[in-house]
């Protein structure tokens, strides 16, 4: 199939052909005609299939006829992080240039003056986070009831992040009558619910069974101590062959630490989270696309959405404590069909959140150990899918050498991987649970106590 049989006009097909997209990916080719008819949609696809323009294609050519009015926008996309709705106005530059169509982005971080000019000129494509367009509604800087088309994108995520009360809010001031396109990566029932509250009769278009991992992903995961973490993650970078690759803590203030660390040891990183000013995050993430950085440390703000297609690695520093999470993270590799590797540094404390990923999964995850350092390497029965690395094993050494050091991967990695086992669920979880020595003298637990308890330490005297 080809975009011109999914009824676009020639403008929107002269600026596809000249971004260099031929095909249309499976959510695209369903969702546009559906779009181009005037339907609701609710859309379930993982991150990657290209879910983005399967809304701002039709969304171009439905909004070509008109004309905005100031304050008052014509149609209104919602995302839930600053770096998604940069790339959704990225989209539109591209795929609109054509048209004559105006847009604003109303996220955080940025003038809230330059906002409120565009706004007073009038736009016909709002791109906004919902925090931002809120105070901009309270100011009274923007009216929605012009609103013809409501794009809710990454909704699941939203909910993640405690924006539902806010995006119901807004929806309230919007026209009963409109269009409204719905998408998540994950269909869980607080999102179907929230769904048939915001949509008329939708068209369900699914392209990928919900919350699960491209096929073109390995999945890997080391056992390791607290203390040996950063250790472990520097050698696994140097035993892989890595072209660019995302780096996932769960906390902030591990960001920095971590990237000095990193950079230290001669590898070119970068951290990206929240706390950044947005120029900074913006222009960390252009150098990011343009391969000047090789190595992103990031929260969870750069596990939806973004679109890199040089990632070939994500290392999971820390393990992500919502299962559903960690798709998102590793869907930043192994984008529109590449192959890509994704790495887990897990501790014993991390059991119970990593056997919840595995059940998600519904599969083993190979088990490591890595070159170098000295890791925890639990007993468990050896992966059946390891054997199939050897045939991309092969395919490899035509590669260039890692941009992170060391020896091949072809030689390191291979030697890294001559202990590895299947993480199976249940083992690490019973190692982070297992109970610490008691005290030879227990306290507040009165005099009924078994005798072993009462016994001294060795090599201490029994008090009198």
């Amino acid at each position: 199939m080809s975009f011109s049989e999914l009824g676009l006009g020639p403008d929107i097909l002269r600026a596809i052909e000249e971004a260099g997209y031929n095909e249309p990916t499976p959510i695209q080719a369903k969702a546009i005609p559906v779009a181009l008819k005037g339907r609701d949609i609710l859309g379930c696809a993982q991150t990657g299939t290209g879910k983005t323009a399967g809304f701002t294609l039709p969304m171009i050519e439905i909004l070509a006829a008109g004309r905005a009015r100031a304050r008052m926008p014509r149609s209104l996309i919602l995302e839930p992080t600053r770096e998604l709705a940069a790339q959704v106005s990225e989209s539109f530059e591209t795929y609109g240039k054509n048209h004559n169509l105006t847009k604003a982005l109303l996220i955080g971080g940025t003038s809230f003056t330059n906002q409120q000019r565009a706004l007073a000129r009038g736009v016909d494509v709002l791109i906004a986070t919902p925090g931002r367009l809120i105070d901009l509604f309270e100011r009274g800087d923007i009216l929605l009831s012009d609103v013809k088309v409501l794009v809710i994108d990454e909704a699941d995520r939203m909910l993640d992040m405690g924006f539902i009360p806010d995006v119901e809010r807004i929806v309230s001031l919007l026209p009963k009558i409109r269009q409204t396109l719905f998408f998540a990566a994950t269909m869980p029932p607080e999102i179907r619910k929230l769904a048939d509250m915001f949509l008329t009769n939708p068209e369900e278009i699914s392209v990928d069974p919900p919350a699960t991992a491209a096929v073109t992903v390995s999945h890997f995961v080391s056992t390791v101590s607290s203390r040996s973490k950063r250790a472990n993650l520097r050698a696994l970078i140097s035993n892989e062959e890595v072209s660019q690759a995302i780096i996932f803590c769960n906390r902030k203030r591990d960001i920095s630490a971590l990237v000095k660390d990193l950079n230290d040891h001669g590898m070119h990183a970068s951290p990206l989270h929240g706390d950044m000013d947005q120029h900074l995050r913006t222009q960390t993430l252009e150098d990011f696309r343009n391969n000047n950085i090789t190595l992103l440390v990031a929260s969870d703000v750069a596990s939806r959405g973004l679109d890199v297609t040089n990632v070939s690695h994500v290392f999971n520093y820390d393990v992500p404590t919502n299962a559903e999470e960690y798709v998102h993270r590793i869907g930043r590799t192994g984008r529109a069909g590449r192959e890509g590797r994704a790495f887990t540094l897990v501790t014993p404390e991390d059991g119970e959140y990593m056997d919840a990923i595995v059940r998600l999964l519904g599969k083993e995850i190979a088990s490591i150990a890595i070159t170098g350092v000295k890791s925890i390497s639990p007993e468990r029965k050896v992966a059946a899918a390891e054997p199939s690395r050897q045939k991309s094993r092969h395919r490899s050494r035509s590669r260039k050498p890692s941009r992170g050091g060391g020896a091949s991967h072809k030689d390191k990695t291979a030697r890294g991987r001559d202990k590895s086992t299947s993480y199976t669920p249940g083992k690490a979880t019973s190692e982070a649970k297992r109970p610490r020595k008691k005290s030879a003298e227990p306290i507040g637990m009165g005099d009924d106590l078994p005798a072993f308890l009462l016994r001294p330490l060795p090599g201490k005297k029994p008090k009198k």
